[in-house]
């Protein structure tokens, strides 16, 4: 079974590209369905996320142009132009780097943990849609085995650092004390959750949570003493806020340049923070134009994170030795089930033949033959028939200079004992 792995992520990317790749929830269902039809892959999961797209696929062929041709024309973009950005993992490539991606060494941040159960939603939505059978199903159970270990035996995980972390940190940059400003989450998802524990732990007290879910937003909200309201009524709200942080997966922006015009205004001028972590992007980015607002998409995010991540280099080598081994114990465990298939196989084989030799010594039997005759013939034909093709193929194996054949099969029957038992006298004994 060949695996393949395809994707472009923030180092391979612009945002601008990325959102235009990135898969909405409301399309996985058609993607999966297009996806293994135009690739002739019996097994794929698709992850999808802000920085990055992936594509992780199980089959008898090497199927990339295909898979490359799909996807560009699922997106309405020119394969020529993802080509360019796009990499390609071929087996024990693609294991590790799905791995690297698990334990977040791929990753904008670090060692960031979100990335593991983004994978881990990627991985459900497979089976959900019957992408997933047994070679996925173990690869991405051993990496998330994998992912584990890394966290559990190295300090990846230590001094949390995320693209929220990075977002709030950034914010300390316009508001120096930020107990007195009054925060806007658009989204109500992990990543906005994360922003609302960062925010609150730097000072924030007032908050207001937007979401599609009316619900979602009051639920989150609550939980930081805040009030939550739908998209809709954001522009009502905005006047009144200083920091702006969406994260959804909204297809178009919901936040307009004239609805930010308008708010400052009435603010007086006073500066907005926004930092817009969606991909497709949540706030239109004209926005930036305008003055006193302090725009950062998450490519802008990059120099606060670079300085975030250093603590965290030593443990990332210490990670990648653990993956290395990781990727090792995957490999034997794939040899290991091949070799119980072949095995298998070749039982299955041995019996047939068994049985069509039994029947013939159990017949000549039924019609009075002579019992020794008939075990000594049923011996006899059993090892003729099994030793038939395996001496036809080792001969030709040997004509074609494959002498490696050869010394499979005295490895395989242990002839070289056998040669030193016969040599053995009863004296050396």
């Amino acid at each position: 079974m060949a695996l393949l792995t395809l994707g472009i992520n923030h180092r391979t990317a612009p945002v601008e590209l990325r959102e235009r790749v990135a898969f909405t929830p409301e399309r996985m269902s058609e993607a999966f369905a297009e996806l293994r039809a135009a690739s002739g892959a019996s097994e794929a999961a698709i992850l999808s996320t802000c920085n990055r797209t992936e594509l992780y696929l199980a089959g008898d062929d090497d199927c990339a142009p295909l898979v490359l041709r799909w996807l560009a024309g699922f997106h309405g973009l020119e394969a020529a132009e993802l080509e360019e950005v796009l990499y390609i993992h071929r087996d024990a490539d693609a294991v590790r780097h799905m791995m690297r991606v698990a334990a977040g060494l791929d990753s904008m941040v670090l060692g960031e943990p979100q990335i593991l159960g983004q994978l881990k939603d990627a991985y459900a939505l497979a089976r959900e849609h019957g992408g997933s059978g047994s070679f996925l199903s173990r690869m991405f159970e051993h990496t998330f085995s994998i992912a584990k270990r890394v966290r559990t035996q190295t300090a990846i995980g230590e001094n949390p650092v995320s693209v929220a972390y990075a977002a709030v940190s950034m914010a300390h940059r316009i508001f120096a004390d930020m107990s007195h400003n009054t925060a806007l989450l658009i989204g109500a998802g992990k990543t906005i959750e994360l922003v609302a524990r960062h925010l609150s732990d730097a000072g924030v007290k007032n908050f207001i949570v937007a979401n599609r879910t009316l619900e979602r937003a009051q639920a989150l909200a609550e939980s930081r003493g805040g009030r939550g309201i739908l998209l809709s009524e954001i522009p009502g709200y905005l006047a009144e806020v200083d920091i702006i942080i969406s994260s959804t997966a909204s297809p178009l922006p919901i936040l307009g340049k004239g609805a930010v015009e308008r708010s400052l205004k009435k603010r007086k001028h006073r500066p907005f923070f926004m930092v817009d972590i969606a991909v497709p992007r949540d706030i239109e980015p004209e926005v930036a134009s305008l003055a006193d607002v302090y725009l950062y998409t998450v490519d802008d995010l990059r120099q606060v994170i670079e300085e975030n991540v250093r603590t965290r280099e030593g443990a990332a080598r210490e990670a990648e030795n653990l993956i290395a081994d990781g990727v090792q114990e995957f490999l034997s465990q794939l040899r290991a089930l091949d070799a119980v298939s072949t095995l298998k196989q070749f039982r299955q084989r041995a019996e047939v033949l068994r049985d069509i030799e039994t029947e013939k010594a159990l017949r000549a039997l039924r019609n009075g033959g002579d019992p020794e005759t008939a075990l000594r013939s049923l011996a006899r034909g059993l090892t003729n028939k099994l030793l038939h093709e395996p001496s036809i193929q080792v001969r030709k194996a040997t004509t074609e200079g494959r002498t490696e054949v050869t010394e499979w099969l005295r490895e395989l029957h242990q002839l070289d004992m056998l040669d030193a038992d016969a040599t053995t006298t009863p004296e050396k004994i």
